[in-house]
């Protein structure tokens, strides 16, 4: 069963920075960052596929987060650049073990396996 370790998040003022990583510990097809704030549903912050690095942003956060990856050790990285409150939420990391699809990776449904998720709080 493969698991994901997630880098902590934290608080940071607006316009800060922040990184966030996702480990998994086994083979995956895809993974994403989703994040989800009080009252709101879950959405998609990024999803890459693995095999051809095809990368799908949220409209959110194009322009001001940026994914990254290092195959050999199966890990996410999210550059989170110019926070805003609105950024504010728990995010989650997600990978697939299957076999996705293009129109399918900013799905929640698409993913089987879930981090735990971590607090990013972006005060105003």
């Amino acid at each position: 069963q493969v698991q994901l370790v997630e880098s902590r998040g934290g608080l940071v003022q607006t316009g800060g920075s922040l990184r966030l990583s996702c480990a998994a510990t086994g083979r995956t097809s895809a993974m994403a960052w989703f994040r989800q704030a009080p009252g709101k549903e879950r959405e998609c912050v990024v999803a890459i596929r693995w095999r051809d690095g095809y990368t799908v942003y949220g409209d959110s956060v194009k322009g001001r987060f940026t994914v990254s990856r290092d195959k050999g050790k199966s890990t996410l990285y999210l550059q989170m650049n110019s926070l805003e409150p609105e950024d504010t939420g728990v995010y989650f990391c997600a990978a697939d073990t299957g076999s996705p699809i293009v129109s399918s990776l900013s799905l929640p449904a698409t993913y089987d396996i879930w981090g735990q998720g971590t607090q990013v709080t972006v005060s105003s």
